[in-house]
């Protein structure tokens, strides 16, 4: 006999209810939130600090310019981050986690986006600052090519990867995460 409540209509091999899948979503969706939150805050702190050194006052425009855009990507970052939260909180025992979950899961991509400019930003501001403009713009370049070929090679590796192991062994379903 099966389970109306059962999510059926899924291959992944699950006997979880919609709000059963809802709930764990949204658990692996904060989880993603508290690692992202980590590296960002820590960026952010970092930002904050440096108008408040002596060699600060050594910037050009340019700089000073990038290192304002550097600060609001940061405040961006957070507050997204922290969007997920408030709508939980406000929508809190009105039966939406489903549609929590959908926006939770869109405004990670955003931050991420967001936490990856900035990572390419400030790694342009440091090395720009420290070595050279040139040199701010080869690191910042090759950080922004390691961000593209993480956002764009590795999901089709392990699209692949997990292709050929559904071909490999067809009656195992792979997992979707």
């Amino acid at each position: 006999m099966i389970d109306d409540d059962v999510d059926t209509t899924s291959d992944d091999g699950r006997d979880e209810t919609p709000n059963e899948r809802s709930d764990r979503n949204w658990s692996e969706l904060m989880q993603e939130f508290r690692v992202l939150q980590t590296g960002t805050q820590i960026m952010a702190g970092f930002l904050l600090t440096l108008p408040f050194q002596q060699r600060f006052a050594e910037l050009g425009p340019f700089d000073h310019v990038l290192y304002l855009c550097l600060v609001i990507f940061a405040v961006l970052v957070t507050l997204l981050a922290l969007a997920p939260v408030m709508l939980h909180r406000i929508l809190f025992g009105e039966r939406a986690k489903a549609q929590l979950v959908h926006a939770a899961s869109a405004i990670l991509i955003l931050c991420l986006i967001a936490a990856s400019l900035l990572f390419v930003g400030i790694v342009l501001f440091v090395f720009d600052f420290v070595v050279s403009p040139t040199a701010g713009i080869w690191a910042g370049g090759a950080v922004a090519v390691l961000v593209l070929l993480l956002w764009t090679v590795g999901p089709r590796l392990l699209r692949n990867a997990r292709d050929r192991a559904a071909h490999a062994s067809p009656t195992t379903n792979a997992s979707k995460t």
